[in-house]
């Protein structure tokens, strides 16, 4: 079993219901699904370019992204409607909690002049979103073989009812929030 997994069921369950007063177990937020997201704006003139961005994402999630099409012809950007334009992967259970961990213990501490990500960058609904400058921080990628440093989104969804839950829950998983 994972560690987050077994850290969420012996002691953020316990603790959330003490400090909300949940009168139900399953009231209990938990986290639903991360959502990585890798915006690829060099595609349209360079194919290559897609394929390294969904194989550097295979490698730091583990699984198999999908590429992601434009919904609207954008002139200015000159980009039609159904190009290819990035990728992305939707992880739930084990690869989820695997995920979280390497993002937390792992990468986020290895950029450059970190001081804890935003606190506020919550939606109001209890989800999370975080921007990364450049997937150079995660372990698994070697700086030798990327053609280019990419930027990814990772959206962290929760069942939390508020942002304040969802704050609390994503504290006790460790996320280094600044102060």
């Amino acid at each position: 079993m994972n560690r987050l997994k077994e850290m969420y069921d012996s002691e953020i369950v316990p603790a959330m219901m003490k400090k909300f007063e949940y009168k139900n177990i399953m009231e209990v937020p938990k986290i639903a699904k991360v959502v990585v997201n890798m915006g690829v704006g060099e595609a349209k003139e360079n194919a290559k370019a897609l394929e390294a961005a969904v194989n550097d994402m295979q490698i730091i999630t583990g699984q198999k992204a999908v590429t992601t099409k434009a919904k609207k012809s954008v002139a200015n950007f000159k980009v039609r409607e159904g190009m290819q334009i990035g990728c992305k992967t939707t992880l739930r259970g084990d690869k989820m909690y695997n995920f979280l961990d390497r993002l937390i213990n792992l990468a986020l501490p290895r950029v450059r002049d970190f001081r804890g990500v935003n606190a506020n960058a919550f939606d109001g609904r209890g989800n999370y979103a975080l921007g990364i400058k450049e997937q150079l921080i995660f372990p698994e990628i070697e700086f030798d073989k990327i053609d280019k440093v990419r930027g990814m989104d990772i959206i962290i969804v929760t069942t939390a009812k508020t942002d304040e839950e969802a704050r609390e829950l994503l504290r006790m998983f460790n996320m280094p929030f600044e102060k």
